[in-house]
């Protein structure tokens, strides 16, 4: 082959690759370009996602949208999601990424992509005060619920079927808050929540008669942001956004506002490790 053939066979290439390259545009170019990112949080979940006395939304996930919005210089449109539509709002193109305190499964990095953690949870019981729940297992002898799509919903049923009991005794609802009003309504005895979400549902008046019981044995709930799997280089971006939010002194200043102390310092040590 002469050398000028294979040169233009090798430009022809190259052009190829360009604009296969060009026509496969990153997220992050394409949120910059737009000039909106279009943030997923679930906002029955306080504090981390919640709507304020003027009907806002607000939370310690509100805030992280807010901070990369602004990280990244453009405007934040933040989405109102259930549990289950966390991931399909990723897939459809709904959402850009989600900061919806999302536990960083195995089963769920099938789907989508996960950041470094920003937060860990724990698992918890609330029943009314005089429930008689002091115990996990005593969960067997009552009617428990939880929100479906949860890590929480998971961990229960996998514990009910490991011990014995089953999910003849459970009732799985559709969001957080209908889980919260099925405990108060008396359709359940005891609902499976996080220990931030109790610990604001506890500070109501409507659930001044109940009490935060026993925690998932031998459970914490890493969670991350979470994007397309296959936006390598939004995500790249992500997890530098989060080391930064350790640098600038952002994280420290959201859990203060939101839980009234810093960062665990095994979570700041695990971000610092990761950058």
């Amino acid at each position: 082959m002469k050398l000028t053939k294979k040169i233009s066979l090798v430009v022809a290439s190259l052009v190829a690759v360009t604009a296969f390259s060009t026509a496969q545009a990153d997220q992050l170019d394409s949120v910059i370009k737009k000039g909106v990112l279009n943030c997923g949080v679930v906002l029955d979940f306080p504090p981390m996602g919640y709507f304020d006395k003027e009907n806002k939304a607000a939370g310690f996930d509100v805030d992280y949208c807010n901070d990369l919005g602004a990280a990244l210089g453009v405007k934040v449109e933040v989405m109102n999601l259930t549990w289950g539509d966390r991931i399909p709002s990723l897939v459809s193109g709904k959402t850009d990424v989600v900061i919806g305190s999302t536990s960083d499964t195995l089963e769920r990095a099938k789907s989508v992509g996960f950041s470094y953690p920003y937060f860990v949870f724990k698992f918890q019981v609330i029943s009314k005060k005089d429930s008689g729940i002091s115990s996990f297992d005593d969960l067997k002898n009552v009617k428990v619920g939880a929100a479906l799509g949860t890590t929480y919903e998971t961990e229960y049923l996998a514990y009910a079927e490991k011990k014995g009991w089953g999910k003849s005794n459970y009732t799985s609802f559709k969001s957080e808050n209908d889980a919260y009003l099925g405990l108060y309504q008396g359709k359940v005895d005891a609902v499976i929540s996080t220990n931030t979400n109790i610990a604001t549902k506890l500070q109501t008046n409507e659930f001044k008669d109940f009490v935060a019981g026993p925690f998932v044995p031998n459970y914490d709930d890493v969670v991350g942001i979470i994007t397309k799997r296959s936006e390598v280089a939004w995500m790249n971006y992500i997890n530098l956004f989060l080391v930064h939010q350790i640098r600038d002194g952002k994280m420290n200043e959201r859990y203060n506002h939101h839980f009234g102390s810093d960062a665990p310092a095994d979570l700041i040590q695990a971000l610092r490790d990761n950058k």
